[in-house]
């Protein structure tokens, strides 16, 4: 029980800091289109790389994984650098104005939130596509432990993609008061597209 409460104190100091800073900053709202955005991109570049592989006949379950997690990892690195140095430049802008507006007298607290908002929404923007792709890649790995034959690695891993596709849809479309399952069956409309264009290569080449 002591340890229990040692454990939970800081946990739920750290906790209220973080929603602090978030309503500070107003930044829930930024997260959420940030982790569906990138895990969107993310989702779609995995699918984009299964259905060409799956076409071009690809049985190595390690080249896939490599390509996936390769790509994944380029948009997630790219995502983070570029949410943080974007959202940096954006809260140093108005904490100036701020500064302006207030004669210089800003409450220290709202540097701290700026500052942690910046790295919190670039780790949510470079994590999101590398999260999907795992979810993705897994059939494959287990194909690479000889857990699970290519052709069903296949299988298996279309259908997490486009499941990971609909959900990011559908939490869309809950966020914004719609209809959750038609923005998830507008996402599944999106990786039906790219199949086609894929299909569409494939005979050209």
């Amino acid at each position: 029980m002591w340890c229990r409460k040692q454990l939970g104190n800081p946990l739920k100091k750290i906790s209220k800091k973080i929603k602090l800073y978030l309503s500070i900053t107003r930044a829930r709202g930024i997260a959420r289109r940030y982790l569906i955005l990138n895990g969107f991109d993310g989702a779609m570049t995995i699918f984009g790389i299964i259905i060409a592989s799956w076409f071009a006949h690809i049985q190595e379950p390690g080249t896939i994984v490599i390509a996936g997690l390769g790509a994944c990892f380029a948009i997630g690195i790219s995502g983070f650098f570029s949410a943080y140095m974007t959202e940096k430049a954006e809260r140093d802008r108005m904490l100036r104005e701020l500064e302006k507006e207030k004669n210089g007298k800003v409450d220290p607290i709202r540097y701290e939130a700026s500052e942690f908002v910046s790295v919190y929404v670039a780790l949510i923007n470079g994590l999101s596509p590398i999260l999907t792709a795992m979810v993705a890649l897994a059939p494959f790995f287990l194909a690479v432990w000889t857990m699970l034959p290519i052709e069903t690695a296949y299988i298996a891993s279309l259908i997490l993609t486009l499941a990971s596709l609909f959900l990011l849809g559908y939490y869309l479309g809950v966020r914004a008061r719609g209809n959750g399952w038609v923005y998830g069956i507008k996402m599944l409309a999106v990786g039906a597209i790219v199949a086609i264009f894929i299909f569409l290569i494939e005979l050209l080449f």
